[in-house]
């Protein structure tokens, strides 16, 4: 079990502030690890709905459930979405429901298991919230398939 240390260049419980009115560093604390966000998606055309699927981004660590490669994500998946406080709004609706950037968008609060909450970077894992184990790489799956490996609770 990993602990996280408080940062002190993060402010006390600054989650509870207005999410335009946070830093870049607690914008990214936000984040609890979880990969689900890094599933690739399928969107229904008729009725916008979106379906998770097992099937992960191929910069998606399927252990610590980051990204591989975050800070260039852009130059090997150009159609990685960044999400901002701006584009938030936007782009909330396929973001998973547990996610700490939508729940906070629709006035909810953090997840008890949420490491900003614990303290422990694993907190996470320890309570089954995130993709660890069962992702299947992009490149093992055709994309004619994914419909098979739909998520039906996430």
């Amino acid at each position: 079990m990993t602990t996280q240390r408080p940062n002190p260049t993060l402010r006390p419980e600054f989650w509870k502030r207005p999410l335009s009115s946070l830093s870049a560093k607690e914008w990214e604390a936000l984040c609890d690890g979880c990969g689900k966000c890094c599933l690739n998606k399928l969107e229904d055309g008729e009725t916008g709905e979106v379906f998770f699927t097992r099937i992960a981004c191929r910069l998606l660590d399927g252990e610590t459930c980051r990204c591989g490669q975050y800070e260039n994500r852009k130059t090997f998946v150009p159609e990685c979405v960044v999400l901002t406080p701006g584009t938030l709004k936007d782009i909330a609706y396929w973001m998973p429901s547990t996610c700490a950037y939508r729940l906070l968008s629709e006035g909810k609060p953090l997840p008890e298991w949420h490491p900003l909450l614990t303290g422990d970077a694993d907190s996470v894992h320890a309570a089954g919230m995130s993709v660890r184990g069962w992702t299947l790489p992009e490149f093992e799956v055709p994309e004619e398939d994914w419909e098979d490996h739909i998520i039906e609770d996430l």
